[in-house]
């Protein structure tokens, strides 16, 4: 797998616990139905109608109340990862052949209080190449009206990563995240969130499978995340709006634009489509490589062997889209499955406000999901 990973495992610990309620306000109460839920997911993705990465990936949940005040949560999930690793880039065709198998599981204690909760977090991942472990804590305060709640978290990673190539060994990366958000029960129809994130790392996060990467030592995030949720009385849907913007010290400039539509349906069906938009900029030190004379691809022009450099497509300027459609069924009182299916596309003539990499191969990908849920 590649080792340069995006989001450490405590912000996404924080960020899942900071889901937009429904439409209805009411007030954060101990849930009084444990549920189990098993799930699967297939992953894959290509270029130039070559096949790249292809995951399978199990899962399974369970949330359980305790003693009327508290609920503990858990899940695991393994992912068989195989085929090619994505290019790196256009003027480079070969791309590693690689396989692993990522074990990953996390677990929350949750207290209820009158107005609010308290919930401490822990997750664990391990790789052939890279092993992850965090914590988080986050709280969450009510208004006396119940039309107002705010929330606040905090988390750390500690990441631990040994390339079988042995570029490097026993690198480490470190990661605190905080997270602070405001949902506001605007009508009887509309709920409205605002979250505001920071993430500050230090460490490795070069990538030691890509030749001549060099990243600096230290990376913080900023991300702002709006989200509106509506319900239309005459067809019982609810539409769920997002925007979120993000930016780092590498010189990253990302927004992300999102909409679902949440439709009941007869016989216990609801059916979910969903599209969302994004578009970056490159990061600062992000080449596109060009064929030198003297050095040959894919060294970026005037390079002398130092400085910050990375042809990482992930950190190039590009635009993507996604379409998606979720369909759930509920069976009965303590039975549902669901199903989704989603396409991605990102090229580099998409990106948005400034120059992409239009010379870069289009990234496609297809992901399903499948999921059989039980209360009890």
């Amino acid at each position: 797998m590649t080792i340069n990973k995006e989001s450490g495992m405590a912000a996404s610990i924080l960020s899942a616990a900071l889901m937009l309620p429904g439409v209805q306000a009411h007030a954060e109460a101990p849930p009084t139905n444990g549920v189990i839920s098993v799930g699967y997911l297939d992953y894959r993705d290509s270029q130039s109608g070559l096949d790249r990465i292809r995951v399978h990936a199990p899962s399974v949940s369970i949330m359980a109340p305790v003693a009327g005040v508290w609920s503990v949560s858990g899940s695991l999930v393994r992912d068989d990862v195989s085929g090619a690793s994505p290019r790196y880039h256009t003027a480079v065709s070969g791309a590693s052949r690689m396989s692993d198998d990522r074990k990953a599981g996390d677990v929350a204690l949750t207290r209820y209080l009158d107005r609010g909760s308290v919930t401490v977090g822990a997750a664990y991942s391990t790789e052939h190449d890279y092993v992850s472990r965090a914590l988080s804590l986050q709280g969450s305060y009510e208004s006396e009206d119940r039309n107002t709640t705010w929330t606040a978290g905090i988390g750390h990673a500690d990441d631990k990563i040994d390339p079988v190539n042995r570029i490097v060994t026993n690198e480490r990366k470190r990661t605190t995240n905080v997270l602070l958000g405001v949902t506001q029960v605007l009508t009887v129809n509309d709920v409205a969130q605002l979250t505001f994130g920071y993430d500050d790392g230090s460490g490795y996060f070069s990538d030691p499978y890509k030749a001549f990467d060099n990243r600096p030592r230290s990376r913080y995030e900023t991300t702002l995340l709006a989200r509106w949720n509506h319900h239309f009385a005459s067809t019982d849907g609810t539409s769920r709006l997002t925007y979120r913007y993000y930016r780092d010290s590498f010189g990253i400039r990302g927004h992300t634009l999102g909409a679902e539509y949440v439709q009941p349906l007869s016989g216990g069906w609801t059916l979910t489509p969903e599209v969302r938009l994004y578009t970056q900029s490159a990061a600062s030190f992000y080449y596109d490589p060009v064929y030198d004379s003297k050095l040959g691809a894919p060294f970026p022009p005037g390079y002398n062997g130092t400085g910050y450099m990375s042809a990482d497509q992930r950190l190039s300027g590009f635009g993507a889209v996604t379409l998606g459609l979720k369909a759930s069924k509920q069976i009965d009182k303590l039975w549902s499955v669901d199903a989704k299916v989603s396409a991605y596309q990102q090229r580099g003539s998409w990106r948005l406000f400034h120059q992409g990499s239009p010379g870069l191969d289009a990234l496609r990908a297809q992901t399903i999901q499948i999921a059989i849920n039980r209360q009890w």
